[in-house]
């Protein structure tokens, strides 16, 4: 199985802010949110193995700004890490000003996606060709939020 490149298989989804979007607090509803993150992480695990995919976990979910009505939200996902069947994906979250094209960090998430075989089980997928050293980071990062959720699951959480 041939190893991809990060670039190969990052996603991007923009989308503006509707009044359906909006919870009773005026701003974005986080369950909104997490769709859009969930569906740009499958995506972007589908591209990098060439599966079907679904979602076994969601490390990391911190909201660091609002978002309203008519907001421009961008979200970016990228692997960060492969085991063997597994991969984990980071999607980021920006609210970006249309007159200026500055984006401000909203959410920065991890997930883990499982690539499925014709039978649903899992599924080897390819390595991971690192070419940064924020790639190479993000990496070293992604083993140990590995061994974390491992040690999670063993304390039953």
């Amino acid at each position: 199985m041939k190893a991809k490149r990060v670039s190969e298989s990052v996603t991007e989804q923009v989308h503006i802010i509707m009044p359906s979007h909006i919870s009773g607090t005026d701003r974005l509803f986080g369950g909104q949110l997490l769709a859009w993150i969930d569906e740009v992480s499958a995506v972007t695990a589908r591209r990098h193995s060439g599966r079907n995919v679904t979602t076994a976990a969601i490390d990391n979910l911190q909201f660091k700004a609002g978002v309203y009505i008519n907001n421009i939200l961008v979200l970016i996902g990228r692997v960060t890490y492969v085991g063997k069947t597994s991969m984990e994906v980071r999607v980021d979250t920006y609210v970006e000003d249309h007159l200026s094209g500055i984006r401000k960090v909203v959410n920065r998430a991890y997930l883990v996606m499982v690539a499925l075989d014709d039978e649903e089980k899992p599924t080897e997928v390819p390595g991971l060709i690192l070419e940064t050293e924020a790639e190479r980071a993000e990496w070293e990062a992604g083993l140990r939020r590995r061994e974390l959720r491992s040690k999670r699951r063993k304390e039953g959480y």
